[in-house]
């Protein structure tokens, strides 16, 4: 891509936000995701979290949340494009399903595989108890088929190389029409947030699908984000892939993340898509409201 396209992860899953600037509020979330589209993001990934006091810090799966959370969204960024999470553990897959079919957002991610989502800490002990992110076939082609009923364009979620090849095998077996990527990197037990990975991952996709890198973690990121706007990559960041700007300093917002990933963009000699171009290159409908591509 000539241009590049930037995501903005606004909060993701758990993040508490009295420890972290991440927005939980309706119009947090809007106000967040304007400083984001304001520094070049035309995309915005969306989880979301509970509204009641005391529970930010908790995802919610109310339809009347993601509602009222993707209209205030739209009204702020007019022309922006919506990325809806999906993730959950287990096989119970109704609260997204309903989010999914009562937004109908013009993209989902979709976790194209299993992982054991493993961390250690130095002195040997677990961060958490280890856990499998399941993923199996049968999830992932539930959630394809609500896809195409809602006309949402999945988002492939890679966190290991064997996902990423598997995502050409749901094509040929009619899962899925579109390949769009997610190298996710950095996840302990997943890829490393490794330049020279990345820039093997593109030989594995299906050829001419869009590809993005998630990159999780501190400062170390950046010149990963940088290899990947030389790539050709879309580009993504925001305060669910890490905290820290290049120099080390803890992001204030969302806004200062994506701008950071624009002077990527530009030291690669690309410039930042706009809304509508973002649709254009990505083949939906040139309004804030539609979502079938």
């Amino acid at each position: 891509m000539d241009k590049a396209i930037l995501t903005c992860a606004l909060t993701g899953v758990l993040t508490d936000p009295r420890q972290h600037p991440v927005p939980v509020g309706v119009d947090e979330m809007a106000r967040s995701a304007r400083e984001a589209f304001d520094a070049g993001a035309s995309i915005m990934h969306v989880h979301l979290r509970r509204q009641q006091a005391g529970q930010g810090h908790l995802p919610s799966w109310d339809p009347e949340v993601a509602a009222a959370v993707d209209a205030a969204i739209r009204t702020a960024c007019p022309g922006v494009i919506i990325n809806l999470t999906t993730g959950v553990i287990g096989p119970d897959i109704d609260g997204p399903i309903a989010c999914l079919r009562r937004l109908r957002p013009e993209i989902a991610a979709c976790n194209a595989g299993s992982l054991n989502y493993l961390k250690i800490r130095d002195d040997g002990r677990w961060a958490w108890p280890p856990m499998v992110f399941d993923n199996p076939v049968e999830k992932v082609g539930a959630f394809l088929a609500v896809m195409a009923e809602t006309g949402t364009r999945p988002e492939f979620e890679c966190f290991d190389v064997g996902i990423v090849r598997s995502v050409a095998m749901y094509l040929k077996a009619g899962l899925a029409e579109h390949a769009e990527y997610n190298f996710v990197m950095g996840v302990a037990s997943g890829m490393p947030a490794d330049a020279d990975l990345l820039a093997m991952l593109p030989r594995w996709i299906v050829p001419g699908s869009p590809w993005q890198a998630t990159l999780i973690g501190r400062a170390e990121i950046w010149p990963v984000h940088q290899r990947a706007a030389e790539l050709g990559g879309m580009l993504r960041t925001g305060l669910e892939d890490t905290f820290y700007l290049p120099d080390g300093r803890r992001a204030r917002g969302n806004g200062e993340l994506v701008d950071e990933l624009a002077r990527c963009a530009r030291r690669a000699g690309r410039a930042v898509a706009s809304p509508t171009e973002t649709r254009s290159m990505l083949g939906f409908r040139h309004t804030g409201d539609a979502s079938t591509p």
